[in-house]
This record gives structure tokens, C-alpha cells and sequence, in this order.
């Protein structure tokens, strides 16, 4: 059978596996893996030879074009390509009133899902959206299953800020949930802790940046997680913990996750095993994310914990904004979010692989092949025949130093700036189309699509 393209020459990385093999793509689809690729007629040949041929990654957890974010579908995307990234997930906001809202009056997650949908259009990758929940109304219920329908099959949760939920109201929804086998996501730290602290340092004109983490500690992460998970589970709801900030949140889930083996998982972000908490003193308000960077020892925990698959993803929370977004105050009156989706696979892959001697199998279960398992992408995180050919091609040997002027994201700093690695993204192919080539955008804007993800099934 013809195919379109042969990538040839290259060592295929699975979540299980590496080998020497060819692969084969047609019209979009991985048409099959073979040892004897240029006996087959193609259109087109791609030489991988001394590459390692990986799954596009899945990125389950981003900002785009809303109040969490200044990147549009287009500067995002175009990041992500650069990245490795094929598929994202983002957020589809009910829109609430209030000091840190975008909108005017409040709409419905229906509404939301739309609004997103359409914001999307020029989308260079593949993108799904889950529901952001912001406000305790009742009418949320039943738009939850419509919500499903239209394959959106995960709602995230704040139990902090002004779009903290009360847990009166978290139990309904994931009772609901549960009846819906969908997934609840939950941003967890307990709001009152960290009010009455961020006021007593605001009194204290406590405002430097190296006074944040302390306005957030471990514990109030801790604490909120296990609220949440605890009502997720006596609720018979799958639960997500995103963004594991520290060891004492991981320790929570894990216990909960023994307990409770096909309802708990988990991710970090590349921030949180990256950096830890003196970034604030040599960096000021940039690295202002919420939970915070940790220690030195969360950081180490936190590898700990992916290892021993306590944690199961690795995700990056792009948030973009300007560093006059971030700099010039006091820390509270900064933007919260930090961009990373160019940076995150190859700062991982240093991390993991080239200074903890991490496999490359362990690289792809973390940032391709979980996420599109948990969260129902059936058709991503995978090379096998018949799924889309989302496909990067890594050059393991090549060194280069990060630097901000190479964003694609509108935001002009960078917390990996001078990082120098060994190892770059060189092709990024997304259902089959060069993305990214030469480590540059060959792609064109809207070519990435919508994919209506289905109810996952969290059992081993």
C-alpha cells in the first residue's frame, strides 16, 4: 500500500519500549511500524538517523487566551510545536463577576465550551478543553452531562481565590460527576490559610517576592487535597490532582491512590522539578505561580514520586504574560502563570534523562502516553498502527541554549533563560503534517482541531 511519508532510520520510543524501526504514515494515521520501510512507495521520506522517534506530547494542562493568559490559539500553538507538544488541553471558563474576571456578566459552561471552540481557530496542533467550574451554581448540574456529550469528559476545581467553591458544593458536583464517570480536576489549596497570611504580610509590608512561598505553604495544599480527594472518593468520582507542588500533596494522593487504585491520579509540572524556592530572590515576581516553587527537597521528593508512579503526569500550566505583567510590585499584585510549552519536554528530557538517568520510556509515559490514557485522547500519546501520526522526531546530541527571544508565546521572559541542554525537538509532525522542521514553524495556522475526548477508564 502507498503510504505518505516514511520515517526512516530512527530508534522508536514507546512508553515500553525502544527499538530501531521505519515507521509509515497515511492520510494522518500511522499506517504501521516496520523494519523494511523503503521497500514501501511513499511520497515523501524523513531522515531520522541518530534521532529517537517519540509520541507527540500531550500537554493536559494550559492557559490560552483568556484572563490566564495573553498567548492567542496562534502563539500558543505555535510554541507547542516547537516543543514536541502535538496535543493540548485548555480550559473552557464559565464566566463570573468579579475583581480578577475577564468578562463583564456571568455566562454558562456551555457558553464556555463555544467560546473556546471559536478562540481556537488558528490552532497549529490538536486541542480539547475541559470545563472550568467557577461559581457555586446549581445550574452547573445539568449542563455537566451536555458538557460530556460534547467531549468534554474532565471539570477542574479551585478551592481558593475568588473562584473557590465551597466544599458543600464540590460534593454535589462530584456526586454528579460520578454518576457521569467523568473526571474532577482540583487546583487544591485551602483559601483561608492562605488569605490570612498573604493580609498579615501585606500588613507587615512584607511584599518581596521571596515572602510568597510563605504565604502558601506545603500544608495548606496538603490540607486542601485531602478534602477533595476524600470527597472524591467517598463520591465514586475519578480525581486529578493537578499540579503536585510538594511532597506533603503527593504523600496525600498516594495514600488515597492505595486506598483507591482506579479513582486517584496526579501530575506536576516541570516548574516544580526544575527550580525550588530561591528562584524568588534571583528572579523577583517572574516565577509567581501558584501553588509556588518548592524546596530543594519537594523537588527531589517530587522525582520520588514519578518514579514510583505516585505521580503520573508531567504537565506545564503555560501561563503568558509580560514581564511588566509580573515585575514593578509587590508579589500579590503580580500576574500569576509562568509560559513554558516550548521549553518543558527538552528541560525535562535534561532533567530526567541527561542528569537522573531516567529512561526515555519513562520520558514518554510522563508527558505523552498517561495524559492521552487519562484523559480520554484514545487517538494520541501512542505510536501504534491506526492512531494519528502525531510523531516527534529528538535529536538526543544536539546542545542549545534556552533564550526568551526565541518565544513563540507572547511572553517575552523566559524561567529557563540561559539553561543550556543537550537535546532539541528538531521535527513535529500532527496527524501526518509537518508541523515543525529544522527546529523551525513549517505549519500552518488552523490546522490543528478540536478532538471530543471520551470517558477514560482509569483501570490498571
Amino acid at each position: 500500500m502507498p503510504s505518505d511519508t516514511l520515517i526512516h532510520g530512527g530508534t522508536v520510543v514507546t512508553a515500553d519500549r525502544m527499538f530501531q524501526s521505519d515507521i509509515l504514515v497515511n492520510d494522518g494515521k500511522i499506517s504501521s511500524i516496520t523494519i523494511d520501510g523503503r521497500n514501501h512507495d511513499v511520497d515523501k521520506t524523513i531522515d531520522a538517523s541518530g534521532k529517537l522517534v517519540m509520541p507527540g506530547i500531550v500537554d493536559p494542562h494550559v492557559h490560552i487566551d483568556d484572563m490566564f493568559s495573553i498567548d492567542t490559539y496562534e502563539t500558543a500553538t505555535r510554541a507547542a510545536a516547537l516543543g514536541g507538544v502535538t496535543t493540548v488541553i485548555d480550559f473552557a471558563w464559565q464566566a463570573w463577576e468579579g475583581e480578577t474576571s475577564a468578562w463583564e456578566e456571568k455566562s454558562t459552561l456551555l457558553d464556555g465550551i463555544e467560546r473556546k471552540q471559536q478562540k481556537a481557530e488558528g490552532a497549529y496542533i490538536d486541542f480539547g478543553l475541559h470545563g472550568g467550574i467557577t461559581r457555586p451554581d446549581p445550574g452547573v448540574l445539568e449542563e455537566l452531562s451536555q458538557a460530556v456529550a460534547r467531549g468534554v469528559p474532565s471539570f477542574k476545581m479551585f478551592t481558593a481565590y475568588e473562584i473557590g467553591l465551597p466544599n458543600g458544593f464540590i460534593n454535589r458536583v462530584l456526586r454528579e460527576l460520578a454518576e457521569l464517570d467523568a473526571v474532577a480536576a482540583f487546583h487544591t489549596e485551602d483559601g483561608s490559610v492562605c488569605d490570612s497570611l498573604t493580609e498579615q504580610f501585606r500588613q507587615e509590608g512584607r511584599g518581596e517576592a521571596v515572602w510568597y512561598p510563605k504565604s502558601r505553604p506545603p500544608y495548606a495544599e496538603a490540607m486542601a487535597a485531602e478534602d477533595a480527594v476524600r470527597m472524591a472518593t467517598e463520591a465514586g468520582c475519578k480525581y486529578y490532582g493537578v499540579h503536585t507542588s510538594c511532597e506533603d500533596a503527593a504523600e496525600v494522593l498516594e495514600s488515597f491512590r492505595r486506598q483507591h487504585p482506579s479513582l486517584v491520579r496526579s501530575e506536576t509540572c516541570t516548574h516544580y522539578i526544575a527550580h525550588e524556592e530561591s528562584i524568588y530572590r534571583s528572579f523577583g515576581n517572574l516565577p509567581m505561580i501558584a501553588p509556588p516553587i518548592r524546596s530543594d527537597a519537594d523537588r527531589d521528593a517530587l522525582f520520588t514520586y514519578l518514579e514510583r508512579e505516585a505521580l503520573d503526569v508531567v504537565s506545564t500550566d503555560h501561563c503568558a504574560f509580560k514581564r511588566v505583567d509580573k515585575q514593578g510590585g509587590e508579589w500579590w499584585e503580580s500576574s500569576f502563570g509562568s509560559n513554558s510549552l516550548q521549553t518543558s519536554f527538552p528541560v525535562f528530557h535534561e532533567l530526567a534523562i541527561n542528569q537522573r538517568d531516567f529512561s526515555y520510556p519513562f520520558l514518554v509515559e510522563k508527558m505523552a502516553t498517561n495524559p492521552a490514557r487519562l484523559f480520554g485522547l484514545s487517538e494520541k500519546g501512542t505510536l501504534a498502527p491506526g492512531t494519528d501520526a502525531d510523531i516527534l522526531i529528538f535529536d538526543p546530541r544536539v546542545t542549545y541554549t534556552i533564550e526568551a527571544e526565541d518565544n513563540e508565546s507572547h511572553a517575552d521572559y523566559s524561567l529557563y533563560e540561559d539553561w543550556e541542554l543537550t537535546g532539541r525537538v528538531e521535527t513535529t509532525l500532527v496527524r501526518g503534517e509537518i508541523v515543525v522542521d529544522d527546529h523551525e514553524i513549517r505549519g500552518s495556522s488552523g490546522h490543528g482541531s478540536y478532538v471530543e475526548r471520551t470517558i477514560p477508564s482509569w483501570h490498571s
